[in-house]
């Protein structure tokens, strides 16, 4: 399905905006959450690409699922290991298992066992994503505005959400409409996260 020219306009302020915040980077931060926060925009500045040049049927593709679900885990990984390190070694195994589990289900089970698996992987990731940051803003560990980055992640599980339940064959939204949305609501995702980082 081949995109308008706004969206990918919006695809490209998006990329742009993970790209920068690769550029930039986080200062002050173990190695563990540099890397894990590094992955995360770098896959979403690759996901906005393939987007823009091959259109959202890019999205049916096992191997982008496979990519995309990168970038939840790595921004989980390095809330976690950032603000709470005792639990990093779970979730990096979190991460792992996740990403192994969601790989051995592209194949070989029905659409909805593979959906499912994503949709739990992508669930419990985009869920610590949503809550770790407030926590974190509201006991004063971070500056208030790091909430943004919570908000983003509510925004990715609202994505996801409708991914799932389009594949799951009963979807919440027409998929023309669900693909008009996409692009926006990536955009505003890295926009929360890019003003919450740097606001933390």
């Amino acid at each position: 399905m081949k995109l308008p020219i706004h969206d990918r306009l919006v695809l490209l302020f998006t990329a742009l905006l993970a790209a920068y915040q690769v550029a930039i980077g986080i200062d002050g931060l173990a190695a563990l959450p540099i890397a894990a926060y590094t992955t995360g925009f770098g896959v979403l500045l690759v996901a906005c690409l393939l987007l823009m040049i091959l259109g959202l049927d890019v999205l049916q593709s096992q191997e982008v699922v496979i990519i995309s679900t990168m970038l939840p885990l790595s921004l989980f990984v390095g809330l976690v290991s950032q603000y709470f390190p005792a639990f990093q070694g779970g979730s990096l195994a979190f991460a792992a298992c996740g990403l192994l589990a969601v790989i051995i289900t592209r194949r070989p089970l029905p659409g909805i066992a593979a959906a499912l698996t994503l949709a739990v992987v992508h669930g419990f990731a985009g869920l610590g994503i949503f809550l770790l940051p407030l926590l974190v803003a509201l006991d004063g560990s971070a500056g208030g505005g790091f909430a943004l980055v919570g908000l983003g992640g509510a925004l990715i599980g609202a994505g996801g959400l409708l991914l799932f339940f389009q594949k799951a064959g009963k979807p919440l939204l027409p998929p023309e409409r669900l693909f008009q949305l996409f692009p926006g609501l990536l955009f505003l995702m890295t926009l929360c996260y890019v003003l919450g980082f740097a606001l933390a």
